[in-house]
């Protein structure tokens, strides 16, 4: 029987990290006491020119800090704090797959900063980071946006992963018609792990292409998740708890076995 893959695919802030990458340091180097100003003032600009939220952001990030570079970005990933389990979640899905036939692949759609997350201690787990970018001059300092991940800009990606064009400038096989059985990865086999409303539209891809969809809650944002599944947006909702032998889990562990028996079954057509 030849091992089948599974892909699972996660927002990163308030999802795998318990707030939003640039509250852990970066905002507060630039002299905020509470980061909430910072966003307010994010969404005073985005009104005032009619910007995208995502661009606003990395707008006054470098508006606020001239100097900004990508050294920097990446140093800001050691202040990011994870949920629990999260270090070690990656090594015991991948052998608890290896053990029933599926070979797990992880990737990050996130609206945050690509080079923040390759400087957690995690970036190393994920096949693929799709997110924010900067484009960088000869000495490493910031140039200009060059690459933005909006709320259903995300589904794209999940195109790209079902495709196996995982390169973002590769649009001409990204668009180009395959079909179903040269699929690198079928949206049957995607587990999408979000924890709000700007994880709808990818939701609602992976939901209705046959694959599961986990909300994720951190304290005070059960009622949120909660609401993705009254909705039928989420299959699951769970706490951000990914310790050994946690609800996340037995559910991603379920549904190994269920991929691995109907792979089994594949083998009689």
């Amino acid at each position: 029987m030849k091992n089948a893959k599974l892909a699972l695919i996660y927002d990163f802030d308030k999802t795998l990290s318990p707030k939003d990458m640039q509250e852990f340091h970066y905002i507060r180097s630039l002299g905020y006491e509470d980061p909430a100003d910072f966003w307010k003032e994010c969404d005073a600009f985005s009104k005032k020119h009619n910007c995208d939220g995502i661009l606003s952001y990395m707008y006054l990030m470098v508006m606020k800090n001239r100097d900004l570079t990508r050294k920097q970005l990446i140093e800001e990933g050691k202040y990011i704090e994870l949920y629990r389990g999260v270090s070690t979640w990656f090594g015991r899905i991948n052998e608890y797959g290896k053990k029933h036939h599926i070979d797990v692949e992880h990737y990050v759609i996130s609206s945050g900063l690509t080079d923040i997350i390759k400087g957690t201690s995690i970036a190393d787990e994920f096949k693929k980071i799709y997110a924010c970018t900067y484009a960088y001059d000869s000495n490493g300092k910031v140039l200009w946006p060059s690459r933005v991940v909006n709320y259903t800009m995300k589904t794209q990606y999940l195109f790209r992963i079902n495709k196996g064009v995982l390169t973002e400038t590769n649009d001409e096989d990204l668009n180009s018609s395959t079909p179903e059985t040269e699929k690198y990865i079928p949206i049957t086999n995607m587990i999408y792990f979000g924890d709000g409303s700007t994880d709808v539209p990818s939701m609602k891809v992976v939901q209705q292409n046959g694959g599961v969809t986990v909300a994720v809650f951190g304290d005070g944002s059960q009622a949120k998740a909660e609401q993705l599944y009254a909705d039928k947006r989420a299959n699951f909702v769970v706490k951000a708890d990914y310790s050994k032998g946690s609800k996340v889990e037995k559910i991603v562990q379920g549904i190994i076995d269920s991929l691995e028996t109907r792979n089994k079954l594949e083998d009689y057509r």
